[in-house]
């Protein structure tokens, strides 16, 4: 970073609202102050600050852009001041970043003229990450100028929630004369009056919320959406079709109007340019992509394309660097292209720089005159918001030799965060000690809407905070925002300013802290069967309130048909009571065994079995409702096909966090819990001796539930499979008629389909019938759209790896059309022969569905090897998502996706064993890199791992896809000192997770093996057996 070798001089800025000498400045080196001015005529430049407020700066017009921006920083004292920039009009109308390398007057034309306005330039994936209570409040006034002038869209909830917490921060506690009076006479959004009410409504349960929690919860509710620190620049793909490009800290973002219809990850971009008109994005060569090498953009002219290739620079540079670029040399001769670099800290530097360096907390104060702890603030405090005061700020006159008082950061206190010593972890789950938040998010781990990175790094949904009574759970997007609890941010309790992601806040167990607890429980292994019970049947509880805010949801609209509601509560309301006193007696029984409470009551409570025995001969009488599992199926999906209203209703509810699987799982989860019931018990009973005192219970409880599930066994198998038809049928695009009885679905997967383009990755689908091939082409909806389908009967497999050269090839031939497609490896290439073949055999000698798939337009084109017509064409796929008409929402994140991404395939074998070895609990997480380890609940299920704060939560924090990963016992040379540690590694990501007993152990590497080892090797594996320590 260039900076001026002047000595620093006494200025007369940073010294509003008490504030005693400037603390420090973001785009700084520690101790150095604002650097010195450049000899030449002043000119007082206008700055517009967040609040409406005005500020003139005299500085001299040959100081560059940093200087300027320096002192606006030092102004308001502004320590993270390099996520904000100065933007400004240019003479081409054109709204652009003041340039920090380049003087003022070559970018001002009129310099006493132009009203600068300080704004936020780059938006982090989570406000957490913002280490200032100033930076997150002028956070919050942009994203109150976004909502006003309509850049921030988003549904009415949205609005009215966030605006809540703004009036909250602006007039305090709800008053509802004063709200109303307030709402009249300010407007927040262009069309308010239709949500005063409910605004009223949000603001009444925020009593008690101090400012800095409203800025911190607006925030919250802020960056869910999808227009988020979204700027749009209108552009045109090669179809001529009106786009808009953005870019975040995720990469280049495309949208269609307000909606995201494509993202290109940083990760995945080789190279960004443009030529005139033309914005050029050049991605890493990838041979099982389905994109081309170079997307081209045309924008309304070539400065169009310069201002847009800036920001993506600097956003690039921003997120992704270790530190600033260093400058190119220029040639001597010959210049060619454009030598621009971002200049200024990265966000790594300024994180580290603000946990680093200590500042006092000197007050500032609001733009509703309410003051707060913090940092002092000029341009922010003593104008009323929308007041347009203006305030001088004399110019910063720096020579050699002249002194400063110097800056007091090195002898101040160190600020207490959130009432702990221990450090702050991104929202991100990073490593804490990695040397960058690289805010990856993988498509792996299939959170497809909010980022394009194919690596296998966990995936973080929200943070939410620990609820707390009495506040409100409102609706972001569609969907219960969280239970913010108002904690105060003085240090003396947990603060909201602190992300709690996937970080133990202030509680990182000691070893110390481990032997004691171990102590304190029962080591018993029975007793660990019966915590496997307890901490099972939360999730289990979990998942039926998930049925039932379903069933209540689609119960007040109209489009539902009262057979449908009936059966829906008729069949869930019952369980969900039933379990609820069954969790309840489950939780005493364990506090008495544990010995946590009751401890006068004499007895012998160290069982489980007589609990389970009562309640199971409780629940035979609502045998009826599990079998009505099928019928809520059948109806649900015919309810959609005859009413679209339905059907969305049906999606969006599918779309929300809670929703954490496809919502049809859920409604099985009855029978798969029977399943878990029989397994927890047999493990009981193998485990007591038979002359032990709940052995014969155990045995009589085992008995009751294993009638029940033999008579819902067939059952059980036709509603996995129904299910699984309708779960793929959201995923397809151009096929009709999947669910038709006889149809059984066998294997899906990817595999490399031969063509005249040479091998491109394709999604397989076998059936009892038919084999269905499709592609994921650029589609906002996310989903695979069929290309062809090869009928079984009289169909021939081969391989065909010599013939064509192509390892673990083979040729699918039959009725006129061959096939020739490349697994990944030799075990994939014999799971998919092998079920062919059986597939093709229960072909010839059943009678199937003969129905033909494809829709009409498909079904009219035929698909030979090396056709010049070929319809999967990159061409044909680009063209097809141009379409103006907005697409259904439709969740990016199924076992289709994943296998996708991971380049596998995964069986209704597969399918089975994974929904009889559910799983949760609490376990210790730690990253490869980092020293301490985090407590999480943690929800293995669809072969998946969810995490969560605790169980109490009602969405998982983060998910991580278990297909692909590999689950082993860690080394000795990976300094793992610790008992019941296995280890999770894919390419380069590694995991660690450590239970508290031997017996919790082995159930968790048994259930992620039934989710990691390949079907073939996995149908041997006994789910009911232990894996080896």
């Amino acid at each position: 970073m260039a900076e001026s070798d002047a000595e620093p001089a006494s200025c007369g800025a940073g010294r509003r609202l008490g504030a005693p000498v400037t603390l420090g400045i973001s785009t700084l080196d520690p101790g150095h102050r604002p650097p010195a001015m450049p000899p030449g005529r002043q000119v007082a430049i206008r700055v517009r600050m967040l609040d409406d407020t005005e500020e003139i700066f005299d500085v001299s017009q040959k100081a560059s852009g940093k200087v300027l921006f320096d002192l606006v920083c030092s102004h308001m004292n502004l320590i993270e001041g390099d996520y904000f920039g100065l933007e400004y009009q240019n003479h081409q109308k054109m709204i652009v970043w003041l340039d920090h390398i380049k003087p003022i007057y070559k970018q001002l034309r009129r310099p006493k003229h132009a009203i600068l306005k300080f704004s936020v330039k780059f938006f982090p994936p989570d406000h957490a990450q913002l280490l200032e209570e100033l930076t997150r409040y002028l956070f919050a006034l942009q994203i109150k100028q976004d909502l006003c002038c309509g850049r921030l869209t988003c549904n009415e909830s949205s609005a009215a929630l966030m605006i809540s917490h703004i009036i909250q921060s602006e007039i305090g506690d709800f008053e509802e004369s004063q709200c109303r009076s307030h709402l009249l006479n300010n407007n927040y959004i262009p069309d308010q009056m239709p949500l005063i009410d409910k605004i009223m409504e949000f603001h009444s349960k925020h009593i008690g919320q101090t400012p800095a929690e409203s800025d911190y919860q607006m925030l919250e509710v802020a960056r869910k959406l999808d227009m988020y620190g979204i700027r749009l620049h209108p552009a045109k793909d090669r179809d001529r079709t009106k786009l808009s490009l953005a870019v975040a800290h995720t990469g280049v973002l495309v949208f269609q109007r307000h909606t995201r219809i494509n993202a290109f990850n940083w990760s995945k971009i080789r190279k960004l340019s443009f030529k005139r008109k033309r914005f050029l994005i050049k991605l890493k060569p990838d041979l099982n992509s389905s994109y081309q090498d170079t997307l081209e953009f045309l924008m309304a002219s070539r400065d169009c394309c310069k201002v847009f290739w800036k920001i993506c620079v600097e956003h690039h540079a921003f997120f992704r660097l270790f530190e600033e670029p260093k400058p190119k040399p220029k040639p001597v001769l010959f210049t060619r292209g454009s030598y621009f670099r971002f200049s200024g800290r990265t966000q790594k530097q300024v994180i580290d720089y603000v946990k680093e360096s200590e500042f006092k907390k000197i007050p500032f104060e609001r733009a509703n005159g309410l003051s707060t702890p913090g940092r002092s603030r000029a341009g922010v405090g003593q104008k009323g918001l929308g007041q347009g005061g203006v305030t001088h700020v004399g110019a910063v006159q720096m020579n050699e030799g002249s002194n400063t008082s110097g800056s007091e950061s090195s002898e101040s206190e160190v600020e207490n965060r959130g009432g702990c010593s221990s450090p702050v972890t991104f929202s991100n789950p990073v490593e804490r000690n990695s040397p960058i938040p690289r805010n990856k998010l993988s498509l792996g781990s299939l959170q497809l809407d909010e980022e394009a990175d194919e690596d296998g790094s966990l995936v973080s949904n929200s943070p939410p905070l620990h609820a707390s009574a009495g506040l409100p759970h409102g609706m972001v997007n569609g969907q219960r925002s969280l239970d913010l609890g108002s904690h105060s941010p003085n240090g003396r309790q947990p603060s909201p300013l602190t992300s709690p992601l996937l970080n133990d806040a202030c509680s990182v167990r000691t070893d110390d802290e481990d032997e004691v607890r171990r102590k304190r429980f029962p080591t018993d292994r029975a007793y660990f069967m019966a915590k496997e019970l307890l901490t099972t049947e939360r999730t289990y509880l979990k998942d039926l309130e998930v049925v039932t805010s379903f069933q209540s949801a689609v119960g007040q609209d109209e489009a539902t048909p009262d057979s449908l509601k009936e059966t829906l509560l008729s069949t869930f309301e019952p369980l969900h009571k039933f379990h609820t006193g069954f969790l309840r007696e489950v939780e005493q029984r364990l506090a008495l065994w544990e010995g946590r409470s009751n401890a006068h009551i004499k007895g012998d409570y160290q069982r489980i079995g007589d609990v389970m025995l009562k309640n199971l001969q409780a629940l035979k009488p609502l045998t009826v409702n599990l079998s009505k599992q099928s019928e809520v199926l059948l109806k649900l999906e015919k309810a959609c096909k005859a009413s679209r209203r339905m059907d969305s209703l049906c999606r969006d509810f599918e779309l929300q966090k809670v929703c954490y699987v496809p919502l049809n799982v859920f409604i099985l989860r009855p029978l798969h819990r029977l399943i878990h019931y029989k397994q927890i018990l047999e493990s009981l009973c193998k485990h007591y001796p038979a002359t032990h005192v709940d052995f014969r219970d155990c045995r009589a409880a085992l008995a009751e539930v294993s009638e029940v599930v033999d008579q819902l066994q067939g059952n059980l198998v036709e509603m996995e499979n129904l299910q699984k038809l309708l779960e793929l049928k959201k995923d397809l695009i151009g096929v009709d008629n999947l669910v038709v009885p006889g149809r059984e679905f066998i294997r899906l997967g990817c595999l490399s389909k031969l063509s005249g383009k040479g091998l491109q990755q394709r999604m397989f689908f076998l059936f009892n019938d038919v084999i269905l091939y499709t592609t994921r082409g650029m589609t906002p909806t996310n989903q695979f759209r069929v290309h062809g389908q090869l009928p079984l009967r009289g169909l021939t497999i081969r391989e065909s790896e010599d013939e064509w050269g192509v390892p673990y090839a083979f040729t699918l031939a039959g009725q006129g059309q061959s096939v020739v497609v490349a697994a990944s490896s030799l075990t994939e290439m014999e799971k998919w022969m092998d079920d062919i073949k059986m597939a093709v055999q229960m072909a010839k000698t059943s009678n199937g569905p003969l129905s033909d798939l494809l829709t009409p337009s498909l079904a009219d084109n035929k698909y030979p090897e090396d056709s010049s017509v070929e319809a999967e064409s990159e061409d044909d796929m680009t063209a097809s998502h141009t379409t103006l008409e907005r697409p259904a929402p439709h969740r990016g994140n199924t076992m289709v996706h994943v296998c996708w991404h991971r380049n596998t395939s995964v069986s209704m074998v597969d399918f089975s064993i994974a929904v009889e070895n559910q799983l949760s609990g609490n376990l210790l997480r730690k990253f490869k890199n980092s020293n301490g380890w985090q407590k999480l609940w943690v929800v293995f299920t669809n072969f998946s791992l969810f995490f969560y704060k605790s169980h109490q939560d009602d969405y998982p924090l983060a998910s991580l896809p278990l297909l692909g990963y590999s689950v082993t016992i860690p080394s000795d040379n990976e300094n793992i000192h610790k008992d019941y540690v296995f280890k999770l590694h894919f390419k380069s990501h590694v995991y660690y997770f450590r239970s508290e007993s031997e017996y919790t152990f082995g159930r968790w590497m048994e259930v992620i093996r039934s989710a990691t080892i390949p079907s073939s090797r996995g149908r041997a594996l006994n789910s009911k057996e232990a894996h080896p320590l």
